[in-house]
């Protein structure tokens, strides 16, 4: 985003949409701080409740089918009312209910309070997502989105320190009171800060207002109606993240179990190596936003946008590796260049999300992320039920493989309104 000598008019272009991405990149880091918390809690919880494995399983995934549940509900609510209402609204709810994860008595209250967290959290990617619709330009979209998914991989790797911490200090039950607090902080942050019109906006300048709507891309200019979502391109790119969120879902939730009873780490050293594996992905996202734009701008979108066509089945071949490897060391640097390897495809996978939805890029992000974490709530109960440690990590192998032929079949050049025209879904009622 080095736009600092554009000029208009003599005057040098603000970079207020920069306070954005640092607001947004700070709430990814707090979503996955409150989604992995339980992760690292649960040793404790599972003592302290008498829950077994897979109980704990239904734990992790219960937030998971609730928060897929909800992903498309969310992204066409910020579609609607913006995402400055949107996500205040969002984050307020899923902090309240990392308050109350704290208060559970047995497994179904942790159940409700786990599901009810989910359905907030659904609506934070797709929002964040479409609030980077009227504020980056299209040549920056994949940077933006690598830099804010990145604090996921970042969140998720500080947590196991930070919640060693709060629960030595606090408890873990009102360590999960304490990240509720976080989040609350967030949203008055947000709401004296954002609009959802640039133009609107004290700290944008004329030189950065023309420069934003320059490369907002082409506008759908067509009304919205829900049976688009059958787009044969949505299809494929919801399919295709699927194996993202597979994958990803049991490094944040069996891995450092895996570590331990699988290849002899101890509760430190597992901790530790869980949060070098995530850090990995924080530079794998980072790095993959910065190649899908430099491949846009030298290549197009097509090109631009197919990293994950290599990206995963390189990944499901170390992971293949992961399994079979006999050293343990061996086995945790073939995890880490997994997940950093992988993560490479997601500035590119939400960049598409505009691509395919223009100003509906909220709800098309929520469906594709409703896939990708339907693939997260199945992955910890493959774990759960499996008699081994091997076969889940073949399935996902697999998974991955399928999510880089799938990459190759997405178009971004068409959109959702493009498809439909070739579908026989013309003449369907809009919303607006």
């Amino acid at each position: 985003m080095n736009d600092a000598t554009r000029k208009r008019d003599g005057v040098r272009a603000t970079r207020a949409r920069l306070t954005l991405l640092y607001l947004t990149l700070a709430l990814s880091v707090i979503t996955f701080l409150d989604r992995v918390a339980i992760s690292s809690a649960a040793p404790v919880i599972r003592d302290e409740l008498g829950l077994s494995r897979v109980e704990m399983a239904w734990v992790f995934s219960v937030f998971t089918f609730a928060y897929a549940a909800f992903e498309v509900p969310s992204g066409w609510l910020g579609d609607v009312i913006g995402p400055r209402k949107a996500l205040a609204r969002i984050v307020v709810w899923w902090s309240a209910f990392t308050m109350v994860t704290g208060l559970a008595w047995n497994l179904s209250s942790l159940l409700v309070a786990r599901a009810l967290f989910g359905v907030g959290e659904a609506g934070a990617f797709p929002n964040i997502s479409r609030s980077f619709a009227t504020w980056i330009p299209e040549t920056e979209r994949g940077r933006a989105h690598g830099l804010v998914l990145m604090g996921t991989r970042a969140g998720g790797a500080v947590t196991p320190i930070v919640m060693v911490g709060l629960m030595a200090w606090l408890g873990w039950r009102w360590t999960f009171a304490f990240l509720g607090v976080i989040g609350i902080v967030w949203v008055v942050v947000w709401l004296r800060w954002f609009t959802d019109d640039p133009s609107g906006h004290s700290s944008v300048n004329a030189a950065e207002l023309a420069h934003i709507r320059a490369g907002l891309g082409r506008p759908p200019g067509r009304p919205f109606a829900w049976r688009l979502l059958l787009s044969k391109n949505l299809a494929l790119l919801c399919l295709m993240y699927f194996s993202i969120g597979y994958t990803l879902y049991f490094n944040l939730t069996w891995l450092p179990t895996y570590l331990r009873e699988a290849r002899g780490f101890t509760v430190g050293q597992a901790g530790l190596l869980s949060s070098v594996v995530l850090a990995a992905g924080a530079i794998g996202t980072w790095l993959g936003g910065r190649l899908t734009d430099r491949l846009v701008a030298r290549h197009g979108l097509r090109v631009g946008r197919s990293i994950g066509a290599v990206a995963l089945p390189l990944s499901g071949l170390l992971v293949v590796g992961a399994a079979l490897v006999p050293n343990p060391i061996a086995a945790a640097v073939l995890l880490t260049l997994t997940l950093g390897v992988g993560d490479l495809a997601m500035g590119a996978s939400w960049s598409m999300c505009h691509d395919l939805g223009g100003s509906r890029a909220g709800v098309v992000a929520g469906a594709m992320n409703t896939m990708g974490n339907i693939g997260g709530a199945i992955s910890p109960l493959v774990v759960g039920y499996a008699n081994s440690w091997t076969l889940p990590f073949f399935i996902t192998a697999g998974v991955y493989v399928a999510g880089g032929l799938l990459t190759l079949l997405i178009d971004p050049r068409r959109s959702i309104w493009d498809d439909s025209a070739t579908s026989g879904l013309k003449g369907t009622p809009g919303i607006s």
